[in-house]
């Protein structure tokens, strides 16, 4: 009898486990007939590009001081819930030396910007829940879009995303600023040189206390969607860089997650200090990390904090078979002789991969491959601003492709991939951290290409 009961209970322990790790599939749409994929997608080149903003808090107010110095661009709507934003806006084009444009404001004013006949790309930077409806909407009306980030929040969000962006032909790239750092984008050409040998292990972060910034959100929307949601709600900063160097949709790609967090402290305690409310039903833990595997037997380690007393964080690290990378807290590389090469290591003999190279060995490697696309415009993107220059080599490089008909940097596919971690995420703590199937947003051309490309 003891032994019949100690099978019963191993085999019940047996089905609890198998159960608790058992994937929780995604639905994948099927296309419409005729439907098909925009990977690599060129259209029509547009010597002089005409932009409307809509959303003119922080983000947008960057946009608006940064496009006008790109030549052959022109802001020619602007947009936004307050009308004193958008005079605001309008006075700074003027200050710039650019012409007036329209003026929009209002709820729903983004509706009739997206119809306007002179206008072929919208570029979204309003707060997250608008970003999708007024993406799809911009595309059914004949315009291009540049959205900020996350470019969608829920599952549903993306797919109408990629099938309208299909059916239209039209570009959908998320601005996200962070792979074109300086150091992210010289870091990317090293892997694509070799110089790591075979990237398995890619990790991003976003940690950022935002207790100073807070109060400038529009009524209350990003500390109310923390609120309200858990799991990794902000994770395209960390995915970006991530993705880009493990050639996610261009020769392989994600398969599941696995997420877990830790309870809610911080923010409930932000609320009490400032509002006095007794908080008991904040969603969003204090910290969230996901592990992500991937078809070809590579991972992902993603992280998302914004209220614990930590540096700011946007970890970026890379580990190959032959070197490794890293950026937050220490920016650094880690490559023996051998891979840095005779010119290198004839001067620096102790080269190894079991401690970063030193500041001088870095230098060299980073302007050895300093990746091309910023070559003649790194001198203006520090210049102009906007994170370092990062902003405006994003924005550069997005009108430059339009301008020359040249597939754009990032597609829809990249959108989303990177914003499909806060609806999934949810799914992953919601089931006691189950993993959770990554759909493939490319519905099975993800082989066509084999790395990222940048257009020339």
């Amino acid at each position: 009898m003891k032994s019949l009961r100690f099978l019963f209970i191993a085999f019940l322990l047996f089905k609890v486990c198998t159960t608790s790790a058992q994937l929780i599939k995604t639905k994948t749409p099927k296309r419409d007939k005729g439907q098909t994929d925009v990977l690599r997608l060129a259209t029509p080149a547009i010597p002089h590009v005409r932009v409307a903003i809509i959303g003119l808090g922080m983000r947008g107010t960057g946009a608006v001081e940064r496009i006008p110095h790109i030549p052959g661009v022109e802001i020619v709507a602007l947009c936004d819930m307050m009308e004193e934003r958008t005079k605001a806006a309008n006075d700074t084009l003027i200050k710039l030396g650019a012409p007036k444009a329209q003026e929009f404001f209002g709820e729903d004013a983004w509706k009739k910007v997206t119809k306007l006949d002179n206008v072929d790309l919208v570029y979204i930077v309003t707060d997250w829940k608008h970003h999708a409806n007024i993406a799809v909407q911009a595309m059914k009306d004949g315009k291009h879009v540049a959205v900020e980030v996350p470019g969608a929040l829920t599952m549903k969000e993306i797919w109408d995303i990629i099938d309208t962006s299909e059916k239209t032909r039209k570009h959908c790239m998320m601005l996200e600023n962070c792979v074109y750092d300086f150091f992210e984008l010289t870091t990317l050409n090293m892997a694509q040189q070799g110089l790591f040998g075979e990237i398995l292990h890619a990790e991003g972060s976003y940690i950022h206390g935002l207790q100073p910034y807070w109060q400038n959100y529009w009524n209350n929307w990003r500390m109310d969607y923390n609120r309200k949601h858990r799991g990794d709600v902000y994770p395209t900063h960390g995915m970006g860089p991530a993705c880009l160097a493990l050639n996610i949709h261009r020769g392989d790609k994600m398969n599941f997650l696995v997420s877990m967090d830790t309870k809610a402290v911080g923010n409930p305690a932000f609320i009490k200090e400032k509002t006095g409310e007794e908080v008991t039903d904040f969603r969003n833990g204090d910290h969230t990390m996901t592990m992500i595997r991937t078809e070809m037997g590579k991972t992902i380690q993603i992280q998302h904090d914004v209220t614990s007393p930590r540096p700011y964080s946007r970890m970026y690290q890379l580990s190959g078979t032959k070197g490794f990378a890293n950026k937050y807290p220490v920016e650094g590389y880690a490559i023996d002789a051998k891979e840095a090469g005779a010119e290198i290591s004839k001067n620096y003999q102790n080269l190894n991969a079991e401690e970063f190279v030193s500041e001088d060995v870095k230098k060299i490697l980073m302007e050895k491959y300093k990746n091309p696309i910023v070559k003649d415009i790194e001198e203006m993107a520090k210049k102009v601003g906007g994170h370092g220059g990062m902003d405006f080599i994003m924005d550069y490089r997005m009108f430059y492709c339009l301008q020359k008909g040249l597939p754009l940097d990032m597609d829809v596919y990249d959108l989303a991939e990177w914003s499909c971690l806060s609806p999934l995420t949810e799914i992953s703590l919601d089931n006691n951290s189950a993993p959770v199937e990554i759909p493939d947003f490319t519905r099975g051309a993800w082989q066509k290409l084999k790395t990222v490309e940048f257009s020339r």
